[in-house]
């Protein structure tokens, strides 16, 4: 069964710098980019480090780095962070709607896909010549399909919803860049969470914050309202060292250079990595429905023996906790509450973490940036970051045994 191919098209000022050396591979490297969420660019270096990538540059909710191919076998089956992994292949100035259809056509489009591939065109647009997406997606779509039906006689077929190849278009002002996507599908949908509550948290963002924290994975772990298990999971995958993409497929399997010894190895090697697990991981939540989607996802994430999932209320804790880490993600008043009921929920809070959990430390993300400031502490950290499009804050609370003088 063939894996899918996806291209994206990008933009970026500080992208300019790969076009310029994507052709320079010395030692087969490249220039790779990793995209990832606000926020995240931090941690994502100090992964990328681990995994031996080089000249890593920050960029706005990417990085961009080179490596060869096993670098970006990699970037896909270890990064937590990552959305996906890009390998740019070409960048040009278009200044009207003629010029971006010659030079889509200049692309060597048979290296990527044949007449029997299916593709679909997502398109994004800023600056004052190009100004509607969907045309300039029609656009880019005419160019590839009339190369092929001109050379081959022949065209390959759109297919909006599961295509082959999909490639996203992304023009600033009269700049244009174009990458082969190697991951394929988001990075962030491991393949372990098939059901959800309502307003879950993405994978990539649960991992993120857990690394923000810097826990060591001895420290015991709690996630106090788990809704899906995104949390404890991914917390678990961390201290266990279980590598992300262990659960999924990614289309650079289908390329044309893929390197099946090398790809065998690589997840023979992680799989070897995998250490046991040195604390205890709790996920609780007050709905029953949540609690049993945790487990089916922690079962589908093979460690649902490292993980204990408990209905329990918060707000109603049956023990007094210490020497634990906190991770949380309570409801923001958006549909889930109304505006009346938030600040007195984020009070009640404050005050449980203040009456139950002395000596451990709290983490709670919220995108009421009014709400937060009631839960009666001092956050010691604030980290940006966005949960989908809601601007959200990560605050540390440090919850001292007696005083903070004492």
């Amino acid at each position: 069964m063939c894996l899918p191919i996806s291209i994206q098209i990008c933009y970026s000022t500080d992208i300019n710098y790969i076009c310029e050396i994507k052709k320079k591979k010395m030692n087969n490297e490249f220039a790779i980019v990793a995209k990832t969420l606000f926020g995240l660019e931090e941690i994502l270096i100090n992964e990328l480090e681990q995994i031996g990538a080089k000249e890593i540059t920050k960029s706005h909710r990417a990085v961009f780095y080179k490596g060869n191919n096993e670098i970006l076998y990699k970037s896909n089956l270890l990064l937590r962070t990552a959305i996906r992994i890009l390998k740019p292949i070409k960048s040009f100035e278009a200044k009207n709607e003629k010029e971006l259809y010659a030079e889509i056509q200049k692309i060597n489009w048979e290296d990527f896909m044949t007449v029997s591939n299916t593709f679909a065109i997502d398109g994004t647009t800023s600056g004052d010549i190009f100004t509607h997406s969907k045309y300039v997606s029609l656009l880019t779509k005419d160019a590839i399909v009339d190369k092929f039906r001109d050379k081959y006689n022949e065209r390959p077929s759109v297919e909006i919803e599961n295509p082959d190849i999909r490639i996203n278009l992304h023009i600033k002002d009269t700049t244009c860049n174009i990458s082969l996507d190697s991951s394929g599908s988001n990075l962030g949908k491991r393949g372990y969470k098939l059901r959800q509550v309502f307003a879950p948290l993405s994978e990539v963002l649960a991992a993120g914050m857990v690394l923000s924290t810097g826990w060591d994975g001895k420290l015991n772990f709690i996630d106090p309202m788990c809704g899906s298990g995104t949390i404890p999971i991914e917390a678990a995958l961390i201290a266990k060292n279980i590598a992300p993409g262990s659960f999924r497929n990614f289309a650079f399997e289908n390329w044309a250079d893929f390197d099946k010894v090398l790809w065998n190895k690589l997840k023979t090697e992680a799989k070897n990595n995998i250490t046991l697990l040195k604390c205890k991981i709790f996920g609780f939540d007050n709905d029953t429905e949540a609690i049993s989607i945790s487990k089916e996802n922690a079962v589908r994430a093979g460690i649902a023996d490292d993980i204990i999932f408990k209905k329990q209320d918060f707000l109603k804790p049956e023990t007094q906790i210490s020497e634990s880490l906190i991770i949380m993600n309570p409801p923001y008043g958006e549909r889930l509450m109304e505006d009346d009921e938030i600040i007195p929920f984020y009070k009640e809070i404050g005050d449980t973490l203040k009456l139950n959990y002395n000596g451990c430390d709290a983490w709670i993300l919220s995108g009421n940036l009014r709400a937060i400031k009631f839960v009666g502490l001092k956050p010691s950290r604030k980290i940006p970051l966005f949960n989908g499009p809601i601007e959200c804050r990560l605050n540390k609370f440090e919850l001292y045994r007696g005083s903070k003088k004492g």
